[in-house]
């Protein structure tokens, strides 16, 4: 069954347009404190340098099997 926007009150869109912004700044937020952050850039820059040399596993590698 499709949702109907009609169904919504004008609180309710209100609410849920307020919790998506809200959560989109926290995520930009997040972002710009991380990219200011030396130590974070350089485990970036780390993590890349140890995946072109092959120093990481697949996922499929990490995978459990029963």
């Amino acid at each position: 069954m499709a949702d109907k926007i009609k169904d919504l009150s004008v609180d309710e869109l209100k609410k849920i347009i307020s919790t998506t912004v809200e959560e989109s700044v926290e995520e930009i937020m997040e972002d710009i404190l991380s990219a200011s952050s030396k130590k974070y850039i350089d485990s970036i820059a780390d993590a890349r340098s140890e995946y072109k040399i092959g120093k990481c596993k697949s996922l499929k590698s990490l995978k459990c099997t029963k």
